[in-house]
């Protein structure tokens, strides 16, 4: 069995753009195998095919697609001609010594012209392999179901389909820049964004020489991570240190955490209208933190004109924690650091911020110069996958 048969779900919902993102599927699964033995990917009627070279493992190639979004599920596959005869004898030779109690025949017709109905084709072949194995048929609960897809020009077969992660494929939904802190929050909301066709770019505060490149290394790791999901990244460094100590200059302790967030989404902003990202995103969930009252989600808001999406806002700890524990993000978003956060925080943060009181605490700094210097300073560094490797563009 030397293909894969990959289907998807919410792309068949898809009207007239519909090729549009089955091709940036077809692309995506090019980029995730490419360094592995796959010959060729190419789309069909209502499905893909990645064709297999004979050094390819399906081990790898299955983890490789379980990462790729946009796929319902996916099978290891044999291509025959249409002849039913020829279908059955495929199926027979790469059932080769395998033993069950029962199977189902699961057809499906992509050409309706074909001249046998479904069931009649799950008949024909059924018949020919009871014929020769003895296998007792079950159409409610088949110890193997064999899966048969029958083209315009071809038929494949498979036994049982791999869940595939879902979603939109990556890039079809634009950039988004996310405010990656390096703890458990920010990058499951990432993933998130990513699963919903985004291409994700990342923006990491830290206070290097302050405190130690710790966090960077931590922001770097988690990056490389999710790389594997979008295949390309980008990571924005921005020093914070310079900045947090010109605020416990001239702003009054309890409001600093609220005009840190607030200068955090400026700098945000500007890079993301510098990369042409259309929304900012962050892990923020309501009432987690001090910065994180409605109250003063709602300040901190207010200095950005672009969308700010939160798609973890409803969800509690525990069920944070678990999806990072899935994805691998957990291990990683764990080790101690210095962050940016630890520095210069004030004892007892205020949780209703007020517009006025934050605006009049803001007056003492040049939140232009700051924003656009923080910005134009920051460090750029490029992931990608199969090959996680990254390159400095600019230095702080």
């Amino acid at each position: 069995m030397d293909s894969v048969l990959v289907h998807y779900q919410e792309i068949a919902l898809k009207g007239k753009n519909r090729p549009w993102f089955i091709a940036r599927l077809v692309k995506n699964l090019r980029v995730a195998t490419s360094d592995l033995d796959v010959r060729g990917v190419r789309a069909l009627v209502g499905r893909i095919e990645l064709v297999l070279g004979p050094s390819a493992t399906w081990d790898e190639v299955r983890q490789r697609l379980k990462r790729v979004f946009g796929i319902a599920n996916f099978s290891r596959a044999g291509r025959t001609d249409l002849d039913l005869d020829h279908l059955a004898s495929a199926i027979l030779d790469d059932l080769g010594d395998r033993a069950v109690p029962s199977f189902r025949i699961s057809a499906r017709r992509a050409d309706k012209r074909f001249p046998l109905t479904s069931p009649e084709i799950e008949r024909e072949v059924g018949g020919r392999i009871k014929g020769a194995r003895g296998w007792n048929v079950d159409l409610e609960n088949p110890a193997l179901d064999i899966n048969i897809e029958m083209l315009p020009a071809e038929a494949f077969y498979h036994f049982g389909n791999e869940r595939g992660a879902g979603g939109l494929p990556t890039g079809v939904s634009g950039t988004v820049v996310c405010l990656l802190s390096g703890g458990i929050d920010s990058p499951i909301a990432a993933w998130r964004l990513m699963k919903r066709g985004c291409t994700v770019q990342f923006v990491h505060f830290h206070s290097y020489p302050m405190l130690s490149r710790a966090s960077q290394e931590k922001a770097r790791e988690l990056v490389a991570l999710l790389t594997r999901f979008q295949l390309r990244s980008r990571l924005h460094l921005v020093a914070f240190g310079e900045i947090q100590r010109q605020v416990v200059l001239t702003v009054p302790p309890p409001v600093r955490v609220v005009v840190y967030r607030r200068l955090m989404f400026r700098i945000a902003e500007r890079i993301a209208r510098q990369v042409g990202a259309q929304a900012l995103v962050t892990g923020e969930v309501v009432g987690q933190v001090a910065s994180q009252t409605l109250e003063n989600l709602n300040v901190i808001n207010a200095v950005v004109s672009l969308p700010v999406l939160r798609p973890l806002i409803g969800m509690d700890k525990e069920e944070i924690i678990a999806e990072a524990e899935r994805l691998g993000t957990y291990p990683i978003s764990i080790i101690p650091d210095q962050d940016c956060c630890q520095l210069f925080t004030p004892r007892h943060p205020v949780t209703r911020g007020r517009a006025p009181d934050i605006e009049l605490a803001e007056q003492a700094l040049r939140i232009d110069d700051v924003v656009g210097s923080a910005a134009a300073a920051a460090a750029v560094e490029d992931f990608r996958f199969p090959v996680v490797k990254y390159k400095v563009r600019s230095e702080v």
